[in-house]
């Protein structure tokens, strides 16, 4: 086990259950010792973006920063994986603060749950038919009836994940929106979606749910048979990424946007 100075932070080290992930979580934690998530001063996710969404819902309430390294394919939340220089990077990274949505979801049986989203919220059909969906803002109805496989809201830190596979813009992260985003609308035909301010609290109402059942998700917890989805900013939580300098977080969504 490797001597900690006195001056360095408590890692706690997380990884994704592949074998690379696995055999360079042992070796990092020879090198620079092994805290738990609780006593820890900052988290080193290992794996890629599904393992850093993991570690950010795990350690929510834990007010942890956490410094990813990719050992996974995209890695967009992400910096470059390199075993040496850990302590340093840690020291010099910059802190990027994310505030996640939250959705409370009423089933139709009448049993809310309430769950957080870093990425977005989503709604989709979970039958061969079309979802029917009412549509309201602040409690003005935007939308009486949505014709779609489903509909999303989704931060400016996931608008380049699901989001933009639904064709929905890549918000900045300094930009106070939110994405509304159809998948797949067939009425209206030409609404493509709406930009929305971060403080907006956004409702969807399940048409029919019976026959046109739909499920909802914050990231990867799914909510079956909703009647009722509320979508607000949960601003009394707040997120902190850290990142090195060279690997810039709002570069990189706004590379996004020039990309081909």
């Amino acid at each position: 086990m490797a001597v900690r100075p006195s001056s360095a932070p408590r890692i706690a080290f997380v990884c994704a259950a592949t074998s690379v992930a696995r055999a360079a979580k042992a070796r990092l934690e020879k090198r620079y010792g092994a805290a738990t998530t609780a006593e820890a001063d900052v988290i080193v996710a290992l794996g890629g973006d599904g393992l850093m969404l993991q570690a950010l819902h795990r350690n929510m309430r834990r007010l942890k920063p956490i410094y990813g390294m990719n050992l996974g394919t995209v890695g967009f939340l992400l910096n470059t994986f390199k075993e040496s220089g850990l302590l340093q990077r840690l020291q010099k990274a910059r802190q990027v603060e994310l505030t996640p949505l939250r959705m409370e979801a009423t089933n139709t049986h009448g049993r809310t749950s309430t769950v957080l989203a870093i990425n977005e919220v989503s709604l989709l059909r979970s039958s061969r038919q079309t979802a029917r969906i009412e549509v309201a803002v602040d409690g003005k109805k935007r939308l009486e009836e949505l014709h779609c496989d489903g509909v999303l809201v989704a931060t400016p830190a996931g608008s380049t994940a699901y989001n933009l596979s639904a064709h929905g813009p890549i918000l900045p992260l300094g930009a106070g929106l939110l994405a509304l985003t159809p998948i797949n609308a067939f009425r209206p035909r030409r609404w493509r979606g709406a930009l929305l301010p971060r403080a907006s609290r956004v409702e969807f109402t399940i048409l029919d749910p019976k026959k046109r059942p739909v499920a909802a998700a914050a990231d990867s917890v799914e909510i079956p048979n909703v009647a009722r989805v509320a979508v607000t900013e949960a601003i009394d939580t707040r997120l902190t990424l850290l990142f090195d300098p060279e690997h810039d977080l709002e570069e990189r969504i706004l590379k996004e946007q020039f990309d081909p």
